[in-house]
């Protein structure tokens, strides 16, 4: 594809079928650009001007970049290498800081376990700030090749103020919280992300919440991994429902699912008490992927007791004979108000994604297992003190009927769910082709939903939930963040144990009227910027 040189900004696009990113289907239609943004959208030939570069866009649906609502590359910006993998499937926005990890604040006197909990899911990193201003400046600095728009994490939050203990924070304690929360807030955050699987969340009761949600006013959302997605997935619904309720905020439940067997074919159940008390006035939305597989760190598998005070905590208990056994009496019997995914899922629905050593990488837990002669649970346990807690999993645990009556459900976005960029491995297929998988497969394939709603879904209803500026539409005035595709071809190969490879049917990428991406190539160098929420 010959891709006019843009300096200026300035290109008329032609012959392509705009998808504007309001709902309506693509119709044929030329969109000018001038200064990077959007400054006319007409009929073929209704545009006329000289001495502008002309971006041929025949064949070609040409739609609004795409946003991810649920993106975990916050450290993307730090990396020495550009993080390609959401560029090259057309998103051109994420929303970065979700299920309950930011990495800011971060505070002198727990910085070493906030550190260390980070290796188990990110790559090591350099903490050379402490405030959210501080780690803003630091990737401003650096670069980013899409937009972010940051949410702060409440496990970030807790673990600057209270550490990983598991306790419920005093009076004085929950105003620290809500200082903290409230400076992000100034500094530029979007929201507030919760992930209550996860330490020291999970310690979390709802009061908590609720006055945490408080301080984000009307309009900033509450985007919750919510308590339990299998065995307690209406409780959790009904306590994230809740929260919006007391709280008056606007609350987005992150890739909602049905995990494990017994609630396969639930879905439909879980949206009904979703619309029932969006009915009565709560503001509620959610997104998903489109996989049948979940993917996150291998420590999730623990239970409650067994994640408390940081990463030498649970290594000492998993070094422990006594506290071996009492796991094993545990993850037989259960504990009130956690629900097991190894249970949900079984050992032979377990593989590892990453390992610090990536002896592991691409192999289930129970395959491990049988190779070495030992129970997976024992197996599971020696991973876990060799590679130091650092391991990430892919749970294939959901049924695919039930994500695609999500996905048509009212109100519903998408997000990749990426795991953080830099550790190598086999993560997760979502994180390379989510976008071109739902316009392949969802949209092209099984007729989900009409091409046109599905574009509104990634890109305008994503700006209006989480206050996105200037972006999301094809329409005068909008900042030029745009992706061509091809709609007869696009998707994206699903292959868990070889997954990094780029998506087809992506033709181009523009940010701010420069063509970033072409043919699969990115072309940088970082255009991306940090955004500020909405007025």
């Amino acid at each position: 594809m010959e891709v006019p040189t843009m300096q200026a900004r300035d290109v008329l696009i032609r012959g392509g079928a705009v998808a504007d990113g309001t709902g309506a289907e693509p119709v044929p239609a030329d969109v000018l650009i001038r200064s990077g943004r959007i400054t006319a959208v007409d009929a073929p030939g209704g545009i006329s001007v000289d001495h502008v570069p002309v971006l041929d866009a025949s064949g070609l649906v040409v739609a609004p970049g795409f946003i991810d609502v649920h993106s975990h590359a916050d450290n993307a910006p730090l990396l020495a290498e550009d993080d390609t993998s959401k560029i090259l499937q057309g998103i051109t926005t994420e929303v970065t800081g979700n299920c309950g990890f930011s990495l800011a604040p971060v505070r002198p006197a727990s910085a070493q376990d906030f550190a260390s909990f980070t290796r188990r899911i990110y790559p090591r990193m350099d903490f050379t700030w402490s405030d959210w201003d501080e780690f803003t400046a630091v990737t401003d600095a650096r670069g980013y090749v899409t937009n972010v728009a940051p949410l702060v994490g409440h496990g970030t939050l807790r673990i600057a103020v209270l550490g990983t203990a598991a306790i419920t924070p005093d009076a004085a304690q929950m105003r620290t919280l809500c200082r903290e929360l409230e400076r992000a807030l100034e500094g530029g955050a979007f929201g507030m992300s919760t992930g209550l699987i996860y330490p020291p969340a999970v310690f979390s009761e709802s009061d908590e919440l609720v006055q945490l949600a408080r301080c984000l006013g009307p309009d900033r959302p509450y985007a919750t991994h919510m308590r339990g997605e299998g065995s307690l997935l209406f409780s959790s619904i009904d306590e994230t429902l809740g929260i919006g309720e007391q709280s008056g905020c606007r609350v987005h439940i992150s890739h909602l699912k049905a995990m494990g067997r017994r609630q396969w074919g639930r879905m439909s159940e879980a949206l009904g008490r979703i619309h029932h008390a969006a009915d009565r006035g709560v503001r509620v939305t959610k997104d998903i992927y489109p996989y049948a597989a979940s993917s996150t760190m291998l420590t999730a598998l623990l239970p409650p007791p067994f994640l408390a005070d940081g990463n030498e905590g649970v290594l000492a208990r998993l070094e422990s004979a006594s506290e071996r056994e009492r796991l094993a009496a545990l993850m037989t019997s259960g504990v009130p108000g956690w629900e097991s995914n190894a249970e949900a899922v079984g050992w032979d629905g377990i593989m590892i994604a990453h390992s610090r050593s990536h002896r592991y990488d691409g192999h289930t837990l129970g395959e491990i297992a049988r190779a070495e002669g030992c129970s997976p649970l024992d197996t599971y346990v020696r991973i876990l003190r060799e590679e130091r807690l650092q391991a990430t999993m892919v749970l294939f645990a959901m049924d695919e009927d039930d994500v695609r009556t999500a996905f048509a459900d009212r109100d519903t976005m998408v997000g990749t769910d990426g795991l953080p960029p830099g550790t190598g491995g086999k993560p997760h297929p979502r994180m390379f082709g989510t976008f071109p998988r739902i316009l392949g497969e969802y949209v092209r394939k099984h007729h989900v939903l009409p091409l046109g709603e599905a574009i509104r879904r990634m890109t305008s209803l994503p700006c209006q939930v989480f206050g996105i500026p200037d972006r999301g539409l094809i329409r005068a005035g909008y900042v030029a963040d745009l992706v061509a595709f091809d709609a007869g071809s696009v998707n994206h190969e699903t292959n868990y144990r070889d997954p990094v490879r780029p998506p087809c049917g992506i033709s181009w990428v523009m940010q701010q009227g420069h063509v970033t991406v072409a043919d699969n190539s990115y072309l940088g160098p970082r255009r991306g910027r940090r955004l500020t929420p909405a007025a």
